[in-house]
């Protein structure tokens, strides 16, 4: 069978990533690791009224824009536009709080993951419920309302994450994929659902505060592979408001973006790993066994399929390494010398090669949004060196790496520590489509061996485009049979083992971190 057949005949499907600056859409074959086509849409969260959100609005005009751009990608491509899928998935930033009425209608603006206003409410909860509830889990962000006496607690129906919430407008289907709903609330491993003895502790708490059990607001939870609904009439026209999008399309369960990272990374067996750098970067860490304390660091979420993970989220990514970037960008079509974004990336990241593998001395903090990991509320990027430090190019560059790794790193040491081992760590996102450059820091950040796949770049789109063409082969494999057989079986794999200059180097950088987040705190509270 041709692409073009492929195509007409809906032996495809396509996955929709809302990431935190970016949507993408993505189209894969009956052979998954042939991507067909890609659209995207940029955006930015905003701070409203001291809240991060994005506006509803934009959701859907950014989805039907990626859509549209995939369709014209699709049909520039292959010469033909496609009408019908075999399976859709829906995927997007994790945790955070939408909040709607009976009739549907949002309560409040969206609160995204990156909300660090719910810290009496987090502390209630770990010490109620036993395991670490971080600052931005939608439980979090409900408790806190509750705390608040919020005026729109008592008009709740229904809490969901931003994926939960487009797939429902999709399919009319209030569900949610396990690895999405483990950031909403502890999940049982065993049953794979919300743990039942914590939702009763909860209702016990929250006494008569709350309309309904807090099972009842939340969605219903689905592993991998079983059936989310089918796209609607509604629902098509709202992917596709020129009404050549056929309804009836299957869709898999929605899931969040650190699910679809470890899709995309063939990391969810026991002993893999991955690391997801955007906005935000996190590692996630599959687990052997349950860990033997409860750790601030640590967030305890599962893969797609419902097992369970150690996850050291933190709040800040490569924004601030792309703000830099872009500053040279701006530089270099002042002097005359234009060149696109990433040229200058590229440029900056191959001269931090030449850096000491300490950074020279300098430090840099890519603090934009609190950061619980640190002991941070708010943040304030910041760039700091001693009169003594080596002011070059390729020490700033290389610090400004490091710092896109500093918190994950203290985070993965609290793992070390727990005696957790990892067989394979993968990376994706943006910043590791430079050929060994944040990989090789990487690796030398974490002391193992790190790899990246050709399939990276595309991320999570591709992931959950994965997880859409799983609904097809869920009977007979697991979903990691299924990835380790039929995708990622004849994948090419890059990896590169730590340099033992750059572990030094980096554990001193790393030395010089922690002690120089008083610095960071004195901003805060100076600036």
């Amino acid at each position: 069978m041709s692409t073009q057949d492929d195509i007409i005949e809906g032996r495809t499907s396509l996955g929709i990533e809302f990431g935190s600056t970016r949507i993408k859409a993505c189209l894969i074959g009956s052979d998954a690791t042939e991507v067909l086509a890609t659209g995207s849409f940029a955006w930015e969260n905003r701070l409203e009224r001291g809240l991060w959100t994005y506006a509803l609005d934009e959701v859907w005009h950014g989805l039907q824009t990626a859509f549209s751009d995939l369709i014209g990608d699709a049909e520039q491509r292959h010469g033909v536009r496609p009408d019908v899928f075999g399976a859709i998935g829906i995927s997007a930033m994790m945790h955070g709080y939408l909040a709607l009425d009976a009739a549907g209608d949002l309560l409040v603006p969206f609160r995204t993951w990156r909300n660090t206003n719910t810290g009496v409410a987090a502390a209630e909860l770990t010490g109620l419920l036993g395991v670490n509830i971080p600052l931005r889990w939608s439980i979090a962000h409900l408790h806190q309302a509750v705390i608040d006496e919020e005026p729109h607690v008592p008009h709740l129906d229904f809490v969901t994450t931003l994926a939960g919430y487009v797939h429902w407008k999709l399919t009319g289907e209030r569900v949610l994929g396990v690895g999405d709903a483990s950031g909403i609330f502890p999940i049982d491993s065993a049953t794979r659902d919300y743990d039942a003895e914590m939702l009763d502790a909860y209702s016990v708490l929250a006494a008569d505060r709350l309309p309904s059990p807090l099972g009842e607001l939340f969605p219903r939870v689905l592993p991998a592979g079983a059936s989310a609904g089918s796209l609607t009439a509604e629902g098509a026209a709202l992917l596709d408001p020129t009404g050549v999008l056929r309804p009836g399309i299957p869709l898999c369960p929605p899931e969040g973006d650190a699910g679809t990272g470890m899709v995309a990374t063939n990391s969810v067996a026991p002993r893999t790993g991955n690391v997801s750098a955007g906005t935000s970067i996190f590692a996630m860490v599959v687990l052997e066994r349950p860990l033997t304390s409860v750790h601030h660091e640590l967030d305890l979420v599962t893969t797609p399929a419902g097992d369970a993970v150690a996850m050291v989220h933190c709040n800040n990514g490569a924004s601030e390494l792309a703000a830099w970037a872009g500053l040279f960008t701006r530089f270099a079509a002042a002097a005359g010398q234009p060149l696109d974004d990433d040229a200058v990336f590229d440029a900056l990241l191959r001269e931090a090669l030449d850096g000491e593998a300490d950074a020279g001395g300098l430090l840099a903090y890519n603090h934009l949004a609190g950061e619980p990991i640190a002991g941070l509320d708010e943040g304030r990027p910041l760039f700091v060196r001693t009169p003594d430090s080596d002011f070059s190019l390729a020490n700033f560059m290389r610090a400004q790496v490091y710092g896109v790794f500093g918190t994950l790193a203290l985070g993965m040491q609290v793992l070390e520590a727990e005696g957790v081992e990892l067989d394979r760590m993968f990376a994706h996102g943006g910043m590791f489509r430079t050929a060994g450059v944040a990989q090789r820091f990487l690796a030398g950040a974490l002391g193992a061996p790190v790899a990246v796949g050709a399939l990276a770049s595309e991320g999570g789109a591709w992931g959950i485009a994965v997880l859409a063409s799983y609904l097809a082969h869920s009977d007979p494999a697991d979903l990691g049979t299924y990835l380790e057989e039929q995708v990622f079986a004849a994948a090419s794999l890059t990896t590169v083992s730590p340099d033992p200059a750059d572990v030094a180097g980096f554990a001193t950088y790393l030395t010089r971190y922690r002690a120089g987040l008083a610095i960071e705190s004195a901003a805060v509270d100076s600036l």
